[in-house]
């Protein structure tokens, strides 16, 4: 059985500290960071302007900010919350 590597291919910001997201085996949801930041690295996402700001990198494949903090596509999708 082969695994599929999962890479977040779009993420749009919601509401909050939640981002919706689709990632290439077409499975999409929102993930609610507000309990992860935490950390030198995470504080800055905080301050919600700062945090709206996230892009998906094209190398990385997944949610990165200016200041290097990002969170694994897996990290992300295993916490997504699938809509009905």
């Amino acid at each position: 059985m082969i695994e599929m590597i999962l890479h977040v291919r779009e993420a749009k910001y919601v509401r909050g500290f939640v981002i919706w997201l689709r990632f290439n085996d077409g499975a999409e949801g929102e993930v609610d960071l507000s309990g992860e930041l935490d950390g030198d690295v995470f504080e800055p996402l905080k301050e919600i302007k700062f945090f709206k700001s996230f892009r998906v990198d094209p190398e990385l494949e997944t949610l990165v900010w200016e200041n290097g903090a990002d969170f694994a596509p897996e990290f992300l999708y295993e916490n997504m919350k699938v809509l009905a």
